[in-house]
């Protein structure tokens, strides 16, 4: 067999470009994120900034060729800062009529189509709901089409390795690959490595990949389908050791740095849930570092579990989406009770209920500030880029070990899923998780509290003559005795409610991005930071006064900000639901704050943001 990874090089006009947006898009079964996944880590090898956006199908097994069958993967590669996955798209690859039905709204005019011709039969126009042929129609004449016969060449380039026709049809998603490395100036040195790893029990059919992608390059070399082939230089990030990092894998990373950085195991107690599931699957290859991980029978078992684990002195975690956060309240409510260290990661998806569980958003908010019975208050924090979400953990970490409390962090699909460059930081840059646990049974009180932080002891059971009781009945102040005395009652709630509202003393002051006053502030939070960043630079650039303030701490609130809100005539809150941070800020801080709200599933685009910065101004 084959394995030269040489391929021909034929005479093409190159041009050098600052930036691309690439979608890769059809069916659920045709390695759309295995194709989009492998051209991100190639740009990232060589060197370019990006943003990822996979978009999965929210059915399980959605008949094949139907509209909500359709998956895809876009990437924004740049040799610049990039911010967002992109807002439209330059070039599309759509493997069958569903995939260029949903997604060719997104594509540039004259931008670069490829469609895999073998998948336009009537019988898959019919299943995409198509009235007519649109290879045909003229529909998609502002764009530049080619059209390839994806399925047909990719077997007839695997003819020798006797394969099944079903098993060479999965390698055509590498036949398009193969030409989007062509289009790009791509080796694909790095993929064949990542093939022989993954088929390495199964070589045929890692050769049989390999064969299909140097043959979709082959083919743009021979038959000059494009005219112009394009160079993206690497973009000049600052020096380091890097690498491709999604939000979900951060948050895993983070907690594995935040249990070592504290010298304590950590323990997962989770149900699977889309899309947090990644966190257990991440953390459980990391045995070897302490981490215990659980997979439980319902989110209930998979919270309580992690309860038990950190009144047994580990730093204890669970994971889940917003159904999950609403089974887990009650026992949420026991660690507060108790005055426990939990982290619990809410990795929110569109609702209510089962709702949208594979697109995004960011309505579990209010959910994480006030979802629980009675007076419960617990610090909230949220990740702003899939890179951020390493240091939200650990920072999530210390502070509920520090003050003895559960610790909510909110991410979200769009996070979790997507990609980007991250700088991977020496042991030096970490900071530094104390623990104490309480050994001394001299004087030796469950509840009472360190005047810096409120904190009650650590105490792990087992430690002689450190017995006490625990539980969600209210607890005596200083003893933990069972108590049921009203003006004990008032004073724990106080306590509690002071302790979280302390943690103000860790939070820096918010300092705006672009001009620290003027016409207009967006406040954001969470994954909207990309757009709302990457639309501050025009809008300056316009001679518009406009600063940006992304809160990490959402309780508490950092204590200047309320002054930095002063300082601008306009406040606006662009949010991924219909206003729960602008109700939190009119209400504490009694500003004249707009709402911009989004709910469809998908993240903001650049536009959308600078589109509401020249209507607000404009007004």
């Amino acid at each position: 067999m084959a394995t030269s990874t040489e391929v021909p090089q034929g005479h093409k006009k190159k041009e050098t470009i600052e930036q691309a947006v690439v979608r890769f898009c059809g069916d659920s079964g045709d390695g759309m994120q295995i194709t989009g996944s492998q051209f991100t880590n190639t740009a990232a090898l060589f060197g370019n900034d990006l943003a990822t956006f996979p978009d999965f199908p929210a059915e399980i097994r959605a008949p094949a060729g139907t509209l909500p069958g359709v998956s895809g993967f876009q990437i924004n590669f740049s040799s610049r800062d990039v911010y967002t996955p992109g807002d439209a798209v330059d070039v599309l690859v759509a493997m069958n009529p569903a995939a260029l039905a949903t997604n060719i709204a997104d594509l540039k005019t004259n931008g670069i189509l490829i469609v895999n011709t073998d998948n336009f039969k009537e019988t898959d126009l019919k299943k995409a709901q198509a009235k007519t042929n649109p290879l045909e129609d003229h529909s998609l004449d502002g764009y530049r089409l080619f059209k390839v016969d994806l399925t047909r060449l990719t077997r007839l380039a695997l003819s020798d390795l006797g394969l099944d026709a079903k098993s060479m049809d999965r390698c055509k998603n590498f036949f398009a690959l193969g030409m989007c490395y062509w289009l790009y100036n791509r080796s694909m040195d790095g993929t064949y490595k990542w093939l022989d790893d993954k088929f390495g029990s199964k070589p045929v059919l890692a050769e049989a990949n390999k064969l299909a992608m140097k043959a979709g390059y082959t083919y743009c070399d021979v038959t000059e389908a494009f005219q112009t082939s394009y160079e993206i230089p690497p973009a000049k990030l600052p020096a380091g050791v890097y690498r491709n990092i999604s939000g979900n894998t951060a948050l895993a990373l983070g907690f594995v740095a935040a249990s070592q950085k504290a010298g304590i195991p950590l323990f997962l107690g989770s149900y699977p849930i889309t899309p947090a599931s990644d966190i257990l699957h991440e953390l459980a290859m990391y045995k070897e570092f302490g981490v215990v991980t659980f997979q439980a029978e319902d989110e209930i078992a998979a919270v309580t579990s992690s309860i038990g684990a950190a009144y047994g002195g580990a730093l204890a975690l669970t994971t889940t989406s917003g159904p999950g956060m609403a089974l887990k309240m009650e026992a949420i409510g026991l660690a507060i009770a108790t005055e426990l260290p939990l982290v619990i990661c809410d990795i929110q998806r569109g609702g209510p209920s089962t709702g949208l569980p594979t697109k995004t958003e960011q309505a579990d908010l209010l959910q994480a500030l006030y979802g629980r019975n009675s007076e419960a208050p617990v610090p909230v924090l949220a990740a702003s880029t899939p890179g951020d979400c390493f240091w939200v953990a650990m920072e999530a970490s210390r502070i509920a070990i520090k003050y003895m409390v559960p610790v909510i962090i909110l991410s979200d699909g769009y996070l979790a899923n997507g990609a980007e460059p991250w700088k991977i930081p020496t042991a030096a840059e970490l900071p530094d998780i104390p623990v104490h646990y309480r050994t001394e049974p001299e004087g030796f009180q469950p509840y009472q509290r360190d005047p810096a932080t409120l904190s009650r002891p650590w105490a792990v059971p087992g430690t002689a003559g450190l017995e006490h009781r625990i539980g969600g009945l209210e607890k005596q102040d200083v003893t933990g005795n069972v108590n049921y005395e009203p003006l004990n009652h008032e004073r724990m709630v106080r306590l509690r409610a002071a302790k979280v509202a302390g943690i103000v003393q860790d939070v820096p002051e918010v300092v705006p991005a672009g001009d620290a006053e003027g016409d207009l502030l967006l406040i954001g939070w969470g994954s909207t930071y990309g757009a709302i960043t990457a639309a501050l630079g025009p809008a300056r650039a316009k001679g518009h006064r406009v600063g940006h303030v992304h809160l990490r701490h959402l309780n508490p609130l950092p204590r200047n900000l309320g002054e930095v809100m002063k300082r601008y005539r306009k406040v606006v809150v662009p949010v991924m639901n219909l206003g729960q941070l602008l109700w939190v800020l009119r209400a504490k801080y009694l500003v004249d704050a707009e709402g911009f709200n989004k709910i469809q599933g998908k993240p903001f685009k650049q536009s959308e943001i600078e589109a509401k910065i020249e209507e607000v101004l404009g007004q």
